[in-house]
């Protein structure tokens, strides 16, 4: 097991429940908020996928660059960090936009994984936080957008089930949809 999607197996599965839970929302289950110190369902998919670009695009990851020229809106740090400004990227109310970003970005996790070994996590490039300097290896980067897809999603989770909407691989499984292999059998 040397390969990242080997690795990570299961990712996958949450990205597909995420994904069915978002395709079959209309318009104003995306906007609806429990209040309005929160994100909507359509602001966190958002979320989630640029979050996605932002870190995936810092350690040079397949395919990041190519969805980095989709987004037309940039901030830039002093230190010359780049953070896509997500609300001039009007598609938390369309659903297929949504899971257009999603499927998008996914793509790009995905080839990464699929072409970055164990021996590749190690791996560093320089971040400037807050005028610190860090030397972020690719398992970090990789771990924390995992952690915030979950994150998210269980955010994504808590206001279906407020608005009453089942999206049960999200909510039911935990989005944990991929089985482990099953027992072999004795003859």
């Amino acid at each position: 097991m040397n390969r990242l999607i080997d690795v990570f197996d299961g990712w996958g599965g949450y990205q597909t429940s995420l994904v069915h839970a978002i395709a079959p929302m209309t318009s104003d289950q995306l906007a609806w908020k429990p209040s309005d110190k929160v994100r909507s369902v359509g602001e966190l998919a958002r979320h989630i996928a640029m979050g996605r670009i932002n870190w995936f695009v810092r350690m040079k990851a397949p395919g990041s660059a190519d969805l980095a020229k989709r987004i037309e809106k940039w901030d830039f740090d002093p230190h010359g960090n780049g953070y896509i400004i997500e609300k001039a990227l009007a598609v938390d109310r369309d659903p297929a936009a949504l899971v257009g970003w999603l499927e998008s970005t996914w793509g790009m996790i995905d080839q990464t994984l699929r072409a970055w070994t164990v021996d590749d996590l190690n791996l560093t490039y320089r971040h400037v936080f807050r005028g610190e300097a860090y030397d972020v290896t690719r398992q970090w980067t990789i771990w924390r957008i995992m952690a915030h897809d979950i994150h998210h999603g269980g955010q994504i989770a808590r206001i279906l089930a407020e608005q009453g909407i089942e999206a049960f691989e999200l909510r039911g499984l935990g989005g944990h949809i991929v089985s482990p292999k099953k027992a072999a059998t004795e003859a």
